[in-house]
């Protein structure tokens, strides 16, 4: 049945109007993007398959166009309507980070973390390097690996922090098998790079291990 034969409580766009986006569920939003749906299927249901191919909203925003042309129906102009709205929403968060304090909160760094890097394939490590009253300068992607791992360098690390004048940096780094918990390696790693910042008078405030569902805080943790 298509949305416009709905009781229009139950139409995505009106419930939108009416009690605002976060009323929606993830294939409600998602269908407010298609707008229609495809011979047989609503806006809602298309929205539904498209996330259980995907297996999540981050999965789905991160997919190659030729990706989500494979979908019946679909094609790459409405994949680069999806990449645009992660987009658009990742530079929000980035000018988030940027006002006074805002670092102050994880949950929003976390937020930005994840929509940067949770639906990466491969592993990424991302550094954020900030001023002396912890706002953000620039958040910089340094390294990729593997499905694994990646080989991080700390003096490449340290130069960026001397090019950037940064005070202080946060660590992030992906782990594309949904497993948010970190490694004794991403334990070593870190206290590797607090060490080799130390020596330029640079702290290391946190490292991240992000997911498409969570990004875990070793600062949080007691493990910095």
């Amino acid at each position: 049945m298509p949305i416009t034969d709905w009781p229009e409580n139950d139409r995505p766009r009106e419930k939108m109007l009416r009690q605002g986006p976060a009323a929606l569920s993830d294939a409600e939003l998602l269908a407010v993007l298609l707008r229609v749906g495809v011979t047989g299927k609503s806006a809602v249901d298309l929205a539904r398959e498209l996330l259980g191919h995907f297996g999540s909203v981050t999965g789905l925003m991160h997919a190659s166009p030729h990706e989500v042309a494979k979908i019946k129906g679909l094609g790459p102009a409405k994949a680069l309507q999806f990449q645009a709205a992660l987009q658009l929403a990742r530079r929000a968060l980035d000018e988030r980070l940027r006002e006074p304090a805002a670092l102050s909160s994880p949950t929003q760094v976390a937020d930005f973390l994840r929509l940067e890097l949770g639906g990466e394939r491969a592993e990424v490590f991302m550094v954020l390097f900030l001023d002396a009253q912890n706002r953000l300068i620039r958040a910089e992607r340094m390294f990729s690996g593997t499905l694994t791992q990646t080989s991080v360098y700390p003096r490449e690390v340290a130069k960026a922090a001397l090019l950037h004048h940064a005070a202080s940096v946060i660590l992030a780094h992906n782990h594309p098998s949904g497993v948010a918990e970190p490694s004794q390696a991403d334990v070593a790693l870190t206290a590797t790079l607090r060490s080799a910042l130390a020596l330029i008078d640079v702290r290391v405030l946190d490292h991240f291990v992000v997911t498409a569902g969570q990004a875990r805080s070793m600062a949080q943790a007691g493990l910095i």
